[in-house]
């Protein structure tokens, strides 16, 4: 497997380059890949920890948001999860969740994380250890369910 090297970084704390990258990034995976138009920059990433991980020659291959408690839920969450297709498989999208899981327990001090998951990844964040706690709602048409985890 290639190395990654991950990056966690408030708004502020990345260069302009790094910020189109991510951007691009999500855009690429969330907007062109899955055919939603939706408006996929929005003032929560202003609010955000950006966690990511490049590959050697520096392109994103990976990368969660990271909001503090109050933003979308009053627990801490994590949304905008994407992994670069030609790594999926490979376990990068779980790095990238234990990455995320260990930042909000360290820095927030925080033991329950609450995201908004697209329903057929129910079992890849079931394994994580979160629970659907809603029904199947649709975002931007495509179904979500929210899942709480709670860690001792």
């Amino acid at each position: 497997m290639e190395e990654i090297k991950w990056f966690s970084k408030k708004l502020e704390e990345l260069s302009a380059r790094e910020l189109h990258k991510l951007l691009q990034f999500r855009v690429s995976v969330f907007v062109v890949e899955q055919n939603c138009p939706y408006q996929e920059c929005d003032d929560k990433d202003l609010k955000a920890i950006h966690l990511f991980g490049q590959n050697r020659n520096g392109e994103i291959v990976a990368c969660a948001r990271i909001l503090p408690p109050g933003v979308s839920y009053s627990e801490p969450s994590v949304g905008r999860v994407a992994v670069h297709a030609d790594f999926r498989m490979g376990g990068i999208g779980n790095e990238v969740m234990r990455k995320t899981i260990r930042f909000i327990e360290e820095f927030y001090n925080e033991k329950t994380i609450r995201i908004s998951a697209q329903q057929y990844l129910k079992q890849f964040y079931s394994d994580l250890g979160f629970e659907q706690v809603s029904e199947m709602y649709l975002e931007d048409d495509i179904p979500h369910i929210e899942m709480l985890r709670r860690s001792n």
